[in-house]
């Protein structure tokens, strides 16, 4: 357990050890120092050659660690890895590391959870993963019902109300209480984690145009405006639904703090052409911070050393940063400071 006085360090899961989630890890550390406290989640073997790395038994133990090597705490897998390639016998190794970081976080051994990336057909197909990708398996080991993925850089912040699921599934998942709840913790955590006190929120329509008044679908007419004007109500301040082709140029983007969009690539595409290096996944409603880089496995360049670390160094110091928050407010309501 961490003293009082120390903080306690980010755990980095590995991911999938085929990827790139070692090799930006290794980078990370090298470019961040002891900067940011974390630790490496995983198996020594799937580290890069290169890597220096001492392994602890204690995430305590971060602190003494100089920041040109990379604090690892040891988790067996069944073998080496052949990057590039995920291997089934890896699987179920791979959802125990995330299992285990959970459960780090949770006890306050960990300051929050950066995920690497994984490959998620593999985790389904060899080891019987039941959840979409990480948001949804986050919220089932903290035993949460709703929660939100948003992702963010330094020029945009958004939120996809529906995420891991086929486009065609998208109008019979997005309901009126999905896209409420996804409003009123995106609302939240820009004021609690984000430090927004009054959060303007721009909504995307479903359809082209923002459905055009009916001409070309009515899903803004009967579900998402009766929803704005519902939290309007409440006192929240909600732009929309507007024209998802006119939100994300520079001028529209100075008007509002988050856009809310209907599915994933209505969301990510902006943001990931905008910023790609740049951007983290992030997960509200968790009773702990999670952060990720906001890119995949990259298998086709996993092993070749030319992985950009940026996103997952701006993961690791948003996670710092939105945890600190976090411990700090805490502190602040038990009366200790």
């Amino acid at each position: 357990m961490i003293h009082p006085e120390q903080t306690a360090p980010v755990i980095v899961t590995c991911g999938e050890p085929a990827g790139i989630g070692p090799e930006i890890a290794h980078k990370a550390r090298l470019i961040l120092g002891e900067r940011v406290p974390f630790a490496f989640l995983g198996d020594p073997r799937h580290l890069p050659s290169e890597c220096k790395y001492v392994e602890i038994t204690d995430l305590a133990q971060v602190v003494d660690v100089p920041g040109d090597i990379l604090p690892l705490l040891p988790h067996s897998f069944s073998g080496p890895v052949q990057v590039g390639t995920p291997n089934p016998a890896h699987a179920q190794s791979v959802i125990d590391v995330i299992y285990r970081a959970v459960k780090l976080v949770q006890t306050g051994h960990a300051l929050a959870i950066c995920t690497s990336p994984i490959h998620k057909k593999a985790l389904q197909s060899a080891a019987g993963f039941a959840f979409p990708g990480h948001t949804e398996y986050l919220a089932h080991l903290a035993d949460v019902k709703n929660v939100v993925m948003m992702l963010v850089s330094p020029m945009l912040r958004v939120v996809p109300a529906t995420i891991h699921i086929a486009l065609r599934e998208v109008t019979c998942t997005l309901t009126p209480q999905l896209l409420e709840k996804t409003l009123i913790l995106t609302h939240a955590a820009l004021i609690s984690d984000f430090g927004v006190p009054a959060p303007r929120i721009a909504v995307a329509g479903l359809n082209p145009h923002a459905g055009e008044d009916g001409a070309m679908g009515l899903e803004e007419l009967d579900l998402i405006i009766p929803v704005i004007e519902r939290l309007r109500a409440r006192g929240m301040n909600i732009l929309g639904p507007s024209s998802a082709d006119t939100m994300f140029h520079e001028a529209a983007r100075a008007r509002y703090d988050v856009a809310v969009c209907m599915y994933h690539d209505q969301a990510l595409i902006p943001l990931k052409t905008l910023d790609f290096a740049g951007g983290v996944n992030i997960t509200l409603g968790l009773p702990f911070v999670r952060t990720s880089p906001d890119h995949g496995t990259a298998f086709d360049i996993a092993g070749r050393g030319v992985a950009d670390p940026m996103s997952m160094i701006a993961a690791l110091e948003m996670a710092q940063t939105l945890a600190t928050v976090r411990t700090a407010k805490k502190g602040t309501v038990n009366g200790q400071s």
